[in-house]
């Protein structure tokens, strides 16, 4: 049954165990779970853009909160949730609109990275991965449109998953760019990841023995500090161990490097932001956030011959990304460029890291293809993942894989 929270009327809305800022200032929904399922027991939490009946969907921003009605039910990844016996501990904040890789909202702070003390999160999905690594919830609902779960979860030391496109239905979650947006989660460990992903894939356990080829993508890797490229070394030669040696590979492919297949990435992405929410946009004028104004007035630059440019070399990305992995390979690349932000990093120096982040995220929005992102290694202290790549549609025997993978603990370097 669905009931406010008894805490919700705090002067800020959050509930009084939320220490870290994770969870929205609003009044929050508490729904028990199911007394039986695979999820018993479990508390989960759910990023502000997936319906929850009888409360506001608010994106992150108070123009969109006060401009929409309470949902009329549930997205059907929070009801799955629920009824594997799963209890929703409420709702966490989000980049506004779902349209940073910083967590850092204007309006509701900026959630706790309590395992990269001072430094952000990474967006959008920044409440949810806060409120797992702080061990708030077991695991969390999030979404990935350019990376707003794999760059948390790296940030952050979770695991997390941008699943094949289309995989998980986007019903419920409001839309940033449909032909990208994703349903991803996070947990710490990779036992109950691979649970979650039973439940909300419905695709059985999985098969870890499917993988007989691991590709290394050497123009990913280049994109990451040395520090970063020397922490995962030792990863990279347990999946050797596992696999067989690494034959490397190039991303990118038609001539282009990975920074211009972002671009092609980022004006796909703003005109199906413009369609999806131009229209309220232009008729609510919101007060956003200034990087968030920044973009969505960018947005509207894209010309139609950009658009038709990027279209058909999407598809020969997909296609040589396919024809990589054909059906028994991983690809191996690093999450991200390097360990997350200082909090008090100027907004030009965000501005650089978010495109050599793009560059790699892009990978997976343009194949369409699973990614998850394993915490495995540290640089300064601070949690960084890798990433492994998989065939369409195979996010079951993915996630089988990591789970065995990572199941003996390995002392994490830390240079």
């Amino acid at each position: 049954m669905t009931q406010q929270d008894p805490f919700a009327g705090l002067d800020d809305g959050r509930p009084p165990w939320d220490a870290l800022g994770a969870f929205v200032p609003a009044p929050q929904p508490h729904i028990a779970g199911a007394e039986t399922g695979p999820l018993a027991g479990l508390r989960f939490a759910s990023k502000d853009i997936f319906d929850v009946e009888g409360f506001v969907t608010g994106c992150g921003n108070p123009d969109w909160a006060r401009s929409h009605g309470p949902a009329a039910s549930h997205a059907p990844t929070v009801r799955a949730l629920l009824d594997a016996g799963a209890t929703l501990a409420g709702k966490t904040i989000t980049d506004e609109m779902a349209f940073s890789l910083n967590g850092q909202n204007f309006h509701y702070g900026m959630p706790t990275n309590v395992n990269a003390p001072g430094r952000i999160t990474g967006g959008s999905s920044c409440g949810s991965a806060s409120a797992v690594a702080g061990g708030l919830v077991d695991t969390a609902l999030g979404s990935d449109t350019g990376g707003s779960v794999r760059i948390p979860a790296s940030y952050c030391g979770l695991f997390g998953l941008r699943p094949s496109h289309g995989r998980i239905s986007l019903e419920g979650v409001n839309p940033l760019a449909p032909s990208f947006d994703t349903v991803g989660w996070f947990a710490r460990d990779a036992e109950l990841f691979r649970r979650v992903g039973s439940v909300l894939l419905e695709d059985g356990e999985g098969q870890s023995g499917r993988w007989q080829r691991l590709l290394l993508a050497e123009d990913a890797l280049a994109l990451a500090t040395p520090a970063v490229q020397a922490a995962l070394a030792p990863h990279i030669e347990r999946l050797e161990q596992r696999i067989g040696a690494a034959t490397r590979v190039q991303a990118a492919t038609a001539g282009l490097g990975l920074e211009d297949w972002m671009w092609h990435f980022r004006h796909l992405q703003a005109r199906e932001i413009v369609v999806a929410l131009g229209d309220w946009v232009a008729e609510a004028r919101p007060r956003f956030g200034p990087e968030i104004q920044e973009r969505f007035d960018w947005v509207h630059s894209i010309t139609d011959e950009q658009v038709a440019e990027a279209k058909p070399l999407r598809e020969t990305f997909a296609d040589h990304m396919g024809t990589l992995l054909g059906e028994d390979a991983l690809i191996v690349l690093p999450t991200a460029p390097g360990i997350a932000p200082r909090s008090d990093e100027d907004a030009e120096a965000l501005r650089t890291h978010r495109s050599a982040v793009l560059s790699l995220t892009s990978i997976g929005g343009l194949s369409r293809l699973p990614e998850i992102t394993l915490p495995l290694a540290r640089v300064d202290g601070c949690p960084v993942g890798l990433s492994l790549m998989a065939p369409f549609g195979s996010d079951a025997d993915l996630l089988m894989f990591a789970e065995e993978f990572c199941r003996v603990p390995e002392e994490r370097g830390d240079l």
